[in-house]
């Protein structure tokens, strides 16, 4: 970054004064900070602490894409989306990705590769995302998690995308992963393969 613009981020910086937290669950930390803005005034923001993700864009060998159908409850209804799960306290995230792929679809992968990391939420969530692809799958037994239920389904890219354009898939992390694979596919991003170890 150059130093023009670390002194134009430093311009934007808020300075934490404070923190609270004001709810600890099973997963989620909420938090209630005051803070200085840039122009010394204070204010306050709340927003959650997360442990971060992984999601694995799974790809087929014939090109469609294994996915998930499974309800959430905060929407209400059964929503669309690519295999993803919470990382494990300390947990490497490539690590995290092999085993919520083998525990939630039942297959595992021949090669992988990082792809990057979204965060869907900034304005509430530090919540990091680790978005990885997966393929030569062979297939295996799942082991969902108790309380888990989803059903695995398989589309084809331009099915995603149908479903993306129509509104029908409207998860963030999938709607990246699909653009991740439409970027890689078209040759104007990389993927670094690598090994299963």
């Amino acid at each position: 970054m150059a130093a023009e613009d670390k002194h134009k981020d430093e311009a934007l910086r808020e300075l934490q004064l404070d923190s609270t937290q004001v709810y600890r669950g099973h997963f989620l930390d909420v938090r209630r900070d005051r803070i200085r803005l840039p122009d010394g005034a204070e204010a306050a923001r709340e927003y959650i602490v997360h442990p971060g993700a992984v999601m694995v864009v799974p790809l087929l060998d014939d090109g469609r894409l294994l996915m998930e159908r499974q309800y959430r409850y905060p929407m209400g209804r059964v929503m669309l989306e690519f295999p993803a799960g919470k990382l494990d306290a300390g947990e490497a995230p490539l690590r995290c990705a092999r085993r919520e792929l083998l525990e939630e679809t039942g297959y595992s992968a021949r090669e992988w590769a990082h792809a990057g990391v979204l965060h869907n939420a900034i304005a509430y969530s530090d919540e990091g995302i680790e978005i990885f692809f997966a393929r030569g799958l062979t297939a295996g037994e799942r082991r969902l998690d108790e309380g888990e239920f989803l059903d695995l389904v398989t589309h084809t890219p331009a099915e995603l995308d149908a479903l993306a354009a129509s509104g029908a898939m409207t998860d963030a992390k999938t709607l990246i992963g699909l653009l991740w694979l439409q970027r890689w596919q078209a040759g104007a991003w990389v993927l670094d393969w690598q090994p299963a170890a």
